[in-house]
């Protein structure tokens, strides 16, 4: 009898210690879930406040900004600035909420670290954009709602971030460029200044007063009412063609007001050459007999036009054997 109460007591003995060590183990587990709950909570808290303090640190960054007098009207510097602290904030976020959820964050930073070299080689393209937009912002070559050139594509700029600068075109199309891009180019700011000139070219032909063509186009350009007195338009012959003399015609007006006012005083300098019957010269063909007279095969010269060294505009003739 005693030797089945021995295993019976063993087994009961074995049974109790099992059920001791799962208890331990389930308490030990609802410690753990408890406390990545709790962690957990605490991580999404600290996310939701990251969004909100992302967005009071952006707003009181702007409203700083417009007290002081040399970026309240520039919304260039505005726009970039509030990019800047809202990639701050969301990184200090983020590593109190890795923190809170046990990632060693000292050692991220030891790895990123150590691959830094690795990272910048891999990103060297869109490093250089941020490196080009801190830059353009320092240098200002332009600010949001200028009209610039940039390796022949024009826009006016919509926004200048940290890797492109948005600009869109008459057209209404989109344009991004990249910032390195736009720093290794020329900018040609055309809105840049408060004032530019116009500058038309008039073809008159030889045998008109080229005094009165002058007066006609100053007379023009002086009754237009956005052509700005100082300075005065000027005109003046600028070119002898070979089959036009070439006038131009200079005035300076506002830059908001150029492309309109150019469009106007090539349609006014165009009807007033008209209407004063002076003659506007255009391209031709002669036809020139050579040989024998009774084939008479002909030789079709075109005149046209051709840009001299100068700039100005000259005629080329054509031989074509007709």
């Amino acid at each position: 009898m005693s030797s089945l109460v021995a295993p019976l007591n063993e087994a009961v003995a074995a049974g109790q210690k099992a059920a001791a060590v799962d208890a331990a183990m389930i308490a030990k587990l609802t410690d753990m879930a408890g406390d990545f709950a709790i962690n957990l909570t605490v991580a999404l808290i600290i996310l939701i406040v990251t969004v909100f303090a992302s967005r009071w640190a952006c707003g009181l960054t702007r409203r700083g900004l417009s007290r002081l007098r040399g970026f309240r009207h520039d919304p260039t510097v505005l726009s970039f600035a509030v990019q800047v602290v809202r990639v701050l904030v969301y990184v200090i976020g983020l590593i109190a909420v890795l923190q809170r959820l046990g990632v060693q964050t000292t050692s991220i930073i030891a790895v990123l670290g150590a691959a830094s070299l690795a990272v910048g080689l891999a990103l060297q393209g869109t490093l250089s954009n941020v490196a080009a937009g801190v830059l353009l912002l320092v240098l200002r070559p332009y600010k949001v709602g200028d009209v610039i050139d940039i390796g022949g594509v024009a826009g006016s700029v919509q926004r200048l971030d940290l890797f492109t600068t948005q600009m869109s075109n008459a057209n209404n199309h989109k344009i991004v460029v990249p910032n390195s891009k736009v720093l290794g180019d020329v900018i040609l700011n055309l809105s840049g200044q408060q004032t530019r000139r116009i500058e038309i070219n008039f073809m008159v032909g030889y045998g008109e007063d080229l005094n009165a063509a002058r007066a006609v186009l100053a007379d023009i350009a002086e009754g237009h009412d956005k052509v700005l007195p100082d300075p005065a338009p000027w005109t003046g012959v600028t070119g002898l063609l070979d089959s036009a003399v070439q006038i131009t015609l200079q005035a300076w007006v506002k830059s908001d007001d150029w492309w309109q006012v150019q469009a106007d005083l090539m349609q006014g300098g165009k009807e007033a050459i008209d209407a004063a019957g002076i003659e506007i010269p255009f391209p031709h063909q002669v036809a020139v007999p050579y040989g024998d007279e009774d084939v008479m095969p002909l030789v079709t010269v075109r005149t046209g036009r051709r840009a001299t060294p100068g700039g100005a505009d000259a005629s080329v003739d054509d031989g074509e054997e007709g």
